[in-house]
């Protein structure tokens, strides 16, 4: 860019271009940090001054002034130069992105590219590239897929970079969750507040609560507060979330109230089942203490069976008074053997033939009359008279004395 210029009289002790804006203070482009490097400017004959940029950028389009400074005057040109870079840049089709639709990202330039350019798409938070083509088609975009997005053009001379371009996904809310707090058994009388949170581009516009068996909206706002609740505060809640996208509900909340008397129930309900299990346990208790002496005495019985009885008892059972057909059959006689042992809680215990020093005996006999049988056939009891008709049987009786 090149300024021609005149004045009145004096000396030009100075020259500067820089970008349009406050002219009383204007920067050097060669002192501003963004032309660092990239700034020339040539002072030719008859009052001539020309600017050079190189290594051109789209951010350099601007509006440039020249100035230079005499003996006691500054003169600016006007209204200055103005340079439009233009390169790659990314089309959007459609404008506002929402959830769900087809979107076509196309890389133009007012500059024609020759020699069959390449195209290829990046995303900025991605290293790998995404697609080739001179257009990007994302259908059944998500908002996953918001983000910065620019092109590459490449032919035998380099390659260019587009400017980058936002894509803004738009969506109605979603992952929409209501909560309560305190959390746990609430009490009547007490408060508590339901929150309800969601994702959402843009953001939530308003917040509704409902309960379940009301159709009209119970509150408004992110959150909701029921304060002195009772009873019929008892039910199922749940939050709707709007914004300019659409709107979307919550789950179910299960919100039950307790009575204040009904604390009373779990503690008498705890008392009785901790009574109930000590009164089991002592019965089964006092139940095994009884069984187990019982035990122990018919154990000890069973011990003595089976060492024997050193005097057992005796009864003698003949076969008197049977037919003499079958009174051959029978004429050896037969014992039987009865141990009497002592049973619990009797006052007067049996024994058999074992006679403490301290026992009285008893000796009670029974007499049963048996027709008379032939003399001639039945056998002679040994160390035993016995008259015709008569059979006696000894029984031993002993009696305790109690102490």
């Amino acid at each position: 860019m090149s300024c021609s210029y005149t004045f009145p009289s004096g000396t030009v002790k100075s020259t500067l271009w820089f970008r349009k804006g406050p002219d009383d203070n204007p920067v050097n482009l060669i002192d501003d940090p963004d032309y660092t490097g990239r700034v020339t400017y040539r002072n030719n004959m008859n009052n001539n001054n020309t600017l050079i940029i190189t290594d051109l950028r789209q951010s350099d389009s601007a509006v440039y002034k020249f100035r230079f400074i005499t003996d006691g005057n500054k003169y600016t040109g006007q209204p200055g130069v103005t340079l439009t870079v233009k390169g790659l840049q990314v089309n959007v089709t459609p404008a506002t992105v929402t959830e769900g639709q087809n979107v076509t990202l196309t890389c133009i330039t007012s500059c024609p590219l020759t020699d069959n350019p390449t195209y290829i798409w990046y995303k900025k938070t991605v290293t790998s590239q995404k697609e080739s083509g001179q257009s990007y088609n994302i259908t059944n975009i998500t908002s996953e897929d918001s983000g910065e997005y620019y092109c590459e053009a490449q032919n035998k001379y380099g390659r260019l970079n587009s400017s980058t371009v936002s894509v803004d996904v738009q969506y109605a809310p979603k992952n929409i969750l209501a909560s309560v707090s305190p959390s746990g058994e609430i009490v009547e009388g007490s408060s508590v507040t339901l929150t309800c949170n969601s994702d959402a581009n843009p953001p939530v516009d308003n917040y509704t609560w409902y309960k379940k068996t009301v159709t009209s909206p119970k509150a408004s706002g992110q959150r909701y507060n029921i304060t002195n609740i009772t009873s019929e505060d008892s039910g199922e809640y749940y939050c709707e979330a709007t914004n300019v996208i659409g709107n979307r509900s919550s789950d179910l909340i299960c919100l039950m109230f307790l009575e204040k008397q009904s604390l009373v129930i779990p503690v008498v309900v705890g008392i009785t089942v901790v009574i109930l299990v000590l009164i089991l346990c002592l019965s089964g208790f006092i139940w095994f203490r009884k069984k187990a002496p019982k035990s122990v005495s018919d154990t000890k019985d069973k011990s003595d069976n089976e060492q024997g009885n050193s005097n057992p008892t005796y009864g003698n059972i003949s076969s008197i008074g049977v037919s003499s057909e079958k009174r051959d059959q029978s004429d050896d006689l037969h014992y039987t053997s009865v141990d009497i042992h002592r049973a619990k809680m009797q006052d007067v215990p049996l024994y058999s033939n074992t006679q403490p020093q301290e026992q009285d005996e008893v000796v009670q006999y029974a007499a049963v009359k048996f027709n008379p049988p032939n003399a001639a056939t039945q056998p002679a009891m040994h160390g035993v008279e016995e008259e015709p008709s008569v059979l006696y049987s000894t029984v031993n009786m002993l009696r305790t004395k109690r102490t």
